[in-house]
């Protein structure tokens, strides 16, 4: 009962500084960033696995875009279409449903290097904003520590209120990210908005070894 009674107490202040995050737009801007050598803070169990490339749903970003498309369409996903060496599905992640996942190439090498996921838009700053903070949270538990951490708006003058930050995200003033570094990869979340002015929030995951293979090969181009 004791142990039940402090994992109920855990979650209720996780739940209560979302809120405030939330209410407050932040409580004001948010500038972090680790030095560049400061040691690997990420968590060591998730750099035990077998693969020595950061995992997406449990699968090694690694292979052809047609072999990764195939393992991620045995976790539920469906394919809605490939072009320029981009495949785009759509499906359920952690938790949000009809999620749209991007798989990305380089169209010269056929190697899987960065996943994107676009979360289901949202029409006001406290659904956004919950789904950003939500997904902080569980990124922080698994991969340690950000290292880099970046929430503000850059109007004039600091949003009032839920309207008010809905229209700084549209007018491209809101900057809000976070970078978690492991050894295997980056993994980046942001507050986004798009042409037709939704408003979503983005997680990507770039794999180490194979982003520095495509890297190499772009450079060898030159």
């Amino acid at each position: 009962m004791k142990i039940q009674s402090k994992v109920t107490k855990g979650i209720t202040i996780i739940g209560l500084c979302v809120l405030a995050f939330i209410a407050g737009g932040c409580g004001g801007q948010v500038t972090e960033r680790q030095d560049e050598n400061t040691p690997f803070l990420g968590n060591d169990k998730e750099d035990a696995s077998s693969s020595a490339h950061l995992e997406f749903k449990g699968v090694p970003i690694d292979g052809t875009l047609s072999e990764y498309v195939s393992k991620m369409q045995e976790n539920g996903f469906t394919l809605i279409g490939k072009r320029d060496g981009v495949a785009r599905l759509s499906g359920d992640f952690a938790g949000y449903r009809d999620c749209i996942v991007g798989v990305a190439t380089l169209k010269q090498k056929d190697l899987v290097s960065k996943i994107t996921v676009i979360f289901p838009a949202q029409d006001t700053w406290s659904s956004l904003a919950s789904n950003y903070f939500a997904l902080k949270e569980m990124l922080k538990a698994k991969y340690g520590r950000p290292f880099e951490v970046v929430e503000k708006f850059q109007s004039t003058y600091p949003p009032k209120d839920d309207n008010a930050r809905m229209h700084e995200v549209r007018m491209d003033r809101c900057e809000y990210y976070t970078i978690y570094r492991t050894k295997k990869g980056n993994i980046e979340l942001s507050i986004e908005h798009d042409r037709l002015t939704r408003s979503f929030v983005r997680l990507s995951y770039f794999d180490k070894i194979n982003s520095a293979k495509i890297m190499k090969k772009a450079m060898d181009d030159l």
